[in-house]
């Protein structure tokens, strides 16, 4: 019974070392991105994966906004397709 455990030892520390070196943090990083683009509001300054420089003008539903690239041109894009928010804006006040 001993053998066997100690047959086994090598192969469970290579999957504890993997999950937490690779498969932690890369969970980490989706669930991080997943926060930051549904966090997502109109007059955000985006990047996208593409790398395309926007302003977010309409947040139409769950998988998709419309990002204004340039002075009236705007392109519909897929929300996981946001690389990056540059810069955000503050929430409206309610009256």
């Amino acid at each position: 019974m001993d053998s066997a455990f100690a047959q086994f030892l090598p192969l469970i520390l290579i999957f504890a070392i993997m999950y937490f070196l690779l498969i932690r943090p890369q969970q980490k990083k989706v669930k991080e991105h997943q926060a930051m683009v549904a966090g997502l509001r109109r007059g955000d300054q985006v990047i996208t994966q593409g790398g395309l420089y926007g302003k977010v003008t309409k947040v139409k539903d769950d998988s998709e906004i419309e990002v204004e690239i340039a002075e009236g041109v705007k392109v519909r894009v897929a929300r996981p397709t946001i690389a990056q928010v540059v810069s955000k804006t503050e929430p409206a006040e309610k009256a």
